[in-house]
């Protein structure tokens, strides 16, 4: 492959994990202010096949062809004018140009450099790409928006996922008392990460043997048995619903006013002075990221049926360098 050219995904339709394929594209060249990035990995996130499926994020990128992924992780290849917090060589890992499209699934990409932060030293890039999009929506979710403080009570609710697994880490970090819902399996592992009390899920409904939480991590969503809605039944008075994967509805949002408690819409974007904290945090052993399976860029489409299949214990990377 000639070196203005680089292998990435493309959709020309919306569809099942069939429409991803593997083309050649021109490489990107980095505007002023922005930074050339070789990935060597690439994260994938469940509004990654949302969105190839023609929800997620499809209403704002519009119809395809289009190239999803916003995890990446590898190495500055090129500064553009006036970037001086990074120079070629740096490894970085960032969530760039979230919602809008980013062209994480290919082996370079161009975003603005305030947008990356330097790689954790002691994590490779596989494990630093499973990084930017799951910890930014825990830690915008637990720090910015909930504003969690010691001695609150956090109900974090599919936990074991890629996001999940984030918040229970940063809701510890902050000196919570975390509870944590998921299959029977994956308990010991949320125990280790920090949980203080776990729900199997499959078994029991959360709300009938949890109460008095300050606030809630609301990772599954009303079209999923109406976790949202039941998860205003375990809030103390005035205590705040976070709901990440879909927003408030109008009913949702009077439930929530009849109840006495608030509740926050939610959406992750890019912040690399945020990647910088938790790279610290990483690097200091209080943090640690869970990888399930890496896959080669060419096999995609089964990563994104691997994904879609639900179960995944943190997070499924795609591999883009030996």
């Amino acid at each position: 492959m000639s070196a203005d050219m680089m292998r990435t995904v493309v959709q020309d339709a919306f569809g099942g994990p069939e429409v991803l394929r593997v083309e050649r594209a021109p490489r990107p060249v980095p505007l002023p202010t922005e930074v050339l990035v070789r990935v060597h990995a690439a994260g994938i996130n469940p509004v990654d096949w949302k969105t190839r499926a023609g929800s997620g994020m499809a209403g704002l990128l519009g119809e395809p062809p289009f190239t999803l992924g916003w995890d990446v992780s590898g190495v500055v290849e090129e500064v553009g004018f006036g970037v001086t917090t990074l120079k070629a060589g740096d490894e970085v890992y960032g969530m760039p140009w979230f919602p809008r499209v980013a062209n994480g699934y290919s082996e370079y990409v161009t975003a603005p450099a305030r947008q990356f932060a330097r790689k954790p030293a002691t994590i490779d890039h596989v494990h630093a790409a499973a990084v930017p999009l799951a910890a930014l929506t825990a830690w915008q979710a637990v720090v910015d928006t909930a504003h969690v403080t010691a001695g609150q009570r956090v109900l974090v609710t599919a936990a074991a996922g890629g996001v999940g697994h984030f918040a229970v880490q940063f809701a510890r970090h902050l000196g919570a008392h975390v509870i944590a819902t998921a299959s029977a399996a994956r308990h010991p592992w949320l125990k280790e990460l920090g949980a203080d009390e776990t729900v199997d899920y499959t078994t029991t409904r959360f709300e009938e043997v949890v109460a008095d939480v300050d606030v809630v991590i609301e990772l599954v969503g009303d079209a999923h048995d109406d976790s949202s809605t039941r998860s205003l039944k375990v809030l103390r008075p005035d205590g705040l619903l976070v709901t990440v994967p879909a927003g408030v509805s109008p009913e949702l949002a009077a439930a929530a006013e009849a109840a006495g408690v608030r509740v926050s819409p939610f959406l992750v974007e890019p912040d690399g002075a945020a990647l910088t904290t938790i790279a610290g945090l990483i690097d200091a052993g209080e943090v640690t990221v869970e990888v399930e399976a890496t896959y080669p860029l060419e096999r995609v489409a089964e990563a994104h049926t691997r994904g879609e299949a639900g179960r995944t214990r943190g997070k499924l990377v795609l591999t883009l360098t030996d």
